[in-house]
């Protein structure tokens, strides 16, 4: 649907009217009306008529019209039906799916485009034990070693942060939902918002979950073609039930749809959006998964998301397996145990079907990335290289970086701005709007044309050994060549990576600093290490820290990253270590965007087992870093001539 011009005018930001009022108020304002009858689209002039409602648009922006109150909207319950049968009982897996729409798309005509959440956590979670952590790491030389064992931490529902995240709004509203309208079967998230805007809204519950047949596979491709079969309903491609067992058309929508979601409802998006599918106009994706072998393992290595120490495909499966058939879905899940391979850390074909980075190139929605650059839960690799794709391919884009964690919704007008343009069509000029938002330290929010900063540069900064467990230094000018340096790291997985980092001296990092730094200095993208190590034995951790050391030499890490040196020359297969022997090590940090104040000193840790991130095995182990053959990239803003002008 294309609208012919930008509305503007003055409006009252709360000006919320009965849905037999919204288009008279808008033209006693002076407003014109967008009005929808059987496809064809009618400007009116601001003048009383018995013409269709329609959305209203200020400053680039629907407004808030039509009614508030629930009676006055219609609540409607289906089954979608999918063209896969997960769960093996010889009948297709339907979605369970609630619309909640205005009164006016029955009454008036009215076309809503529709914003679309889709969840496995609508109907809560199981308590699920986690796998032991406390173990020894898989040596390719002695493949016996490494094993899977449920004997992990408890998680339990109710500390959950990633339900806590994506069930966040509806669980505000929820409670007065009875008293204002018919309580809803799945949610009341983002209605408030969305439908006095015009919209609709629609919840559907991932497969295996809640109402849903089905059964849940972490990311798994029946997942993806379950919460796009509601996309296609929408669109008249599929067929939807009520609890008779009657057809239900949607001939009240657009057929726009937008997704949004945060956490595993804001990875579905991603999910759905990685199928091209036609009607899916824009996705909001907050603190989304793109990629699961990196939410569950990192260059090689198996690592936790942050919280979730001994989590594995298997375990949250079962975690969101709420339909009321237990035991259908347990032969699908112990196949996610085996497939998963938590032994090796090893890319394989199953965390390859869970790859949406694979099908980016089919994206053609219009995707406003959000995420928490302290998000150690969906860590910020998951956003950066999303969007970095994105980009390449040219498709409509927007990232907004908080200072927070897990979740964090971008404002309501950025999201009204980007859903207006794109689900109602309507031309606000969005496109045309820095790409980024980012919240910077002291909480301001500040835009800039893209990101990573275009002005950043990548600065190779070399290691120069400290004495007697000391730090050494950090520094961008080239170190002693001739003779290798080497300095050793003693494992010891009880210790946590903030403990060490914090340390004066200690013989389980290796620690180096830049000197104080004269004037701030930005980081903004993906910093990289490059390694030159041998190892005590056939299997060890490696750990690395980007760390910001204040006056007083207190530590806070700001960004960290993992490898098994086993996956040195790829992720798809553990290579041996031979003991003594030298390897090159190259891998990433999660990316970041951060200011290190005046004052500070920027630091570059090194360890090997990371407490809350990676297997713990017995202390002991030794890794010998060569610093001659060793170096750090940071890409920052100015590149390496304002780290030397800081760092004079």
């Amino acid at each position: 649907m294309s609208l012919p011009r930008r509305v503007t005018g003055p409006l009252a930001p709360t000006a919320l009217r009965s849905p037999g009022s919204a288009r008279r108020g808008a033209a006693a304002l002076g407003l014109a009306v967008i009005t929808v009858l059987t496809g064809v689209i009618v400007t009116s002039a601001p003048a009383a008529a018995a013409a269709p409602v329609g959305p209203v648009f200020q400053n680039g922006m629907a407004q808030p019209v039509f009614s508030t109150n629930r009676n006055d909207w219609i609540r409607q319950e289906v089954w979608v039906q999918t063209p896969i049968d997960s769960d093996g009982d010889g009948r297709n897996d339907r979605v369970h799916a609630e619309v909640t729409r205005l009164r006016e798309t029955e009454t008036d005509g009215l076309k809503s485009p529709v914003v679309y959440e889709v969840s496995p956590y609508y109907a809560g979670g199981n308590p699920i034990t986690n796998h032991d952590v406390d173990h020894e790491l898989y040596e390719a030389l002695r493949p016996g070693k490494g094993w899977q064992n449920r004997g992990g931490a408890v998680l339990d529902p109710a500390s959950d942060e990633r339900l806590a995240a994506a069930t966040a709004e509806g669980a505000g509203v929820a409670a007065s939902a009875a008293a204002t309208g018919p309580q809803p079967a799945i949610s009341t998230s983002h209605e408030s918002n969305w439908l006095p805007r015009g919209f609709a809204v629609v919840h559907a519950e991932s497969l295996g979950s809640g109402k849903s047949d089905g059964c849940p596979t972490t990311g798994g491709r029946n997942e993806t073609i379950g919460a796009k079969s509601v996309v296609d309903w929408l669109n008249g491609r599929a067929k939807a039930y009520d609890a008779t067992g009657a057809e239900v058309k949607a001939t009240w929508t657009t057929g726009k749809v937008g997704m949004i979601g945060t956490s595993y409802n804001g990875t579905l998006p991603n999910a759905v959006a990685s199928t091209g599918v036609q009607g899916l106009e824009a996705i909001v994706p907050i603190s989304a998964i793109s990629s699961w072998y990196d939410y569950y393992r990192a260059n090689g290595a198996v690592v936790a998301a942050g919280g979730y120490q001994g989590e594995d495909t298997d375990v949250l499966a079962e975690y969101v397996y709420t339909r009321a058939d237990k035991e259908i879905c347990r032969s699908v899940i112990e196949e996610l145990a085996k497939a998963q391979d938590r032994v090796t850390g090893d890319y394989n074909a199953f965390w390859d079907e869970r790859n949406y980075m694979n099908d980016v190139g089919k994206v053609h929605a219009a995707v406003l990335v959000a995420h928490g650059l302290n998000d150690w839960n969906v860590k910020t690799k998951h956003a950066a290289q999303w969007y970095e794709a994105l980009k390449a391919r040219g498709v409509p884009h927007k990232i907004y970086l908080h200072q927070g964690g897990h979740g964090g919704s971008p404002s309501v007008d950025v999201l009204n701005r980007w859903f207006t343009r794109y689900l109602w069509d309507y031309k606000n000029g969005v496109e045309n709007d820095p790409r980024a938002l980012i919240q910077r330290e002291d909480r301001s929010l500040v835009e800039y044309p893209e990101w990573p900063d275009p002005a950043a540069a990548d600065t190779e900064l070399n290691l120069a050994p400290g004495t007697n467990g000391a730090a050494g230094v950090l520094t961008h000018d080239k170190t002693r060549q001739g003779k290798p340096v080497t300095e050793t790291i003693v494992d010891d997985a009880t210790k946590t990576a903030q403990t060490l980092a914090d340390a004066a001296t200690s013989p389980n990092r290796l620690a180096y600093k830049s000197g104080t730094l004269s004037g701030a200095v930005r980081l903004s993208g993906t910093p990289l290490v490059s390694l030159r190590m041998s190892f005590g034995q056939p299997a060890a951790n490696v750990t690395a820290l980007l760390v910001d050391y204040d006056q007083n030499g207190k530590a806070k890490i700001i960004t960290r990253g993992w490898t098994d040196p086993q996956n040195r020359k790829s992720i798809w297969k553990t290579t041996p270590v031979k003991p003594g022997s030298e390897y090159r090590l190259d891998f990433d940090m999660q990316p970041h965007d951060y200011v290190f104040p005046a004052g500070h000193r920027i630091g570059i840790v090194l360890l090997s087992s990371d407490y809350e991130y990676t297997i713990r095995p017995t202390p002991g182990a030794t890794l010998n870093l060569d610093t001659t053959k060793s170096t750090v990239m940071l890409p920052l803003v100015g590149g390496a001539g304002e780290f030397r002008s800081a760092n004079a």
